[in-house]
C-alpha cells in the first residue's frame, strides 16, 4: 500500500490539499485545506492505530496478536499518543 504524501518531494515543507473533485458529477472544489492528523503519522502508526480501534482499544488482545508483550504494546501507544499531541499543539 502506498503511503499518502504529506511532505514536499523538493523542499521537505508540509504539504496542503489544495482541490477536490467529485468523482461522480467533475465538481471541483479549490481552496487550501489541511491533510488530516492520521496522513501524518508513518504506514507503521496508521497500521498499529487501525488495530487498536478493531481490537475495541484492547492492548491485551494487541498484543497477543502482535506476539509482543503488553507493556511493548503500550510503549507504542503511548508514543503515538505522544506524537499526535505534539501534531496538535497541546501539551
Amino acid at each position: 500500500m502506498k503511503r499518502f504524501p504529506n511532505k514536499c518531494p523538493s523542499c521537505d515543507a508540509k504539504l496542503e490539499v489544495s482541490k477536490l473533485t467529485c468523482t461522480s458529477c467533475d465538481t471541483e472544489v479549490i481552496g487550501k485545506f489541511t491533510l488530516p492528523i492520521w496522513t501524518q503519522l508513518t504506514l507503521e502508526e496508521q497500521e498499529f492505530v487501525l488495530q487498536f480501534l478493531l481490537n475495541s482499544g484492547s492492548l491485551k488482545e494487541m498484543a497477543n496478536q502482535l506476539g509482543k508483550s503488553y507493556p511493548t504494546v503500550r510503549n507504542k501507544l503511548d508514543d503515538l499518543i505522544e506524537k499526535l499531541l505534539k501534531f496538535k499543539n497541546i501539551k
